[in-house]
């Protein structure tokens, strides 16, 4: 892995990677256990990265309700981040 931090998208795509190639009938045992350690690291810093974006999220909502009567993006519509993400725990 590279030393720059990586989006999110780049870490789902490594991880789609690290699949295909433990699943493939070449791969011998070694390889695969060594794979599936970095797809455990990576689903951990793919957890860390999506907590970080609803805290975001969240901490956005809150300014949000803040405002006067009629500013509020939920007065208009907007969905809220809870009703575009849901529960992610």
């Amino acid at each position: 892995m590279s030393q720059k931090k990586q989006s999110i998208e780049e870490l789902i795509r490594r991880l789609e990677e690290l699949t295909r190639e433990i699943e493939h009938p070449d791969t011998g045992v070694e390889q695969s256990i060594k794979l599936y350690e970095e797809g455990l690291q990576l689903a951990e810093l793919c957890k860390k990265r999506l907590t970080e974006a609803r805290q975001k999220l969240e901490t956005i909502d809150t300014s949000a309700t803040r405002l006067p009567a009629g500013d509020n993006p939920s007065d208009t519509g907007t969905p809220q981040s809870s009703d575009l993400f849901g529960s992610m725990s």
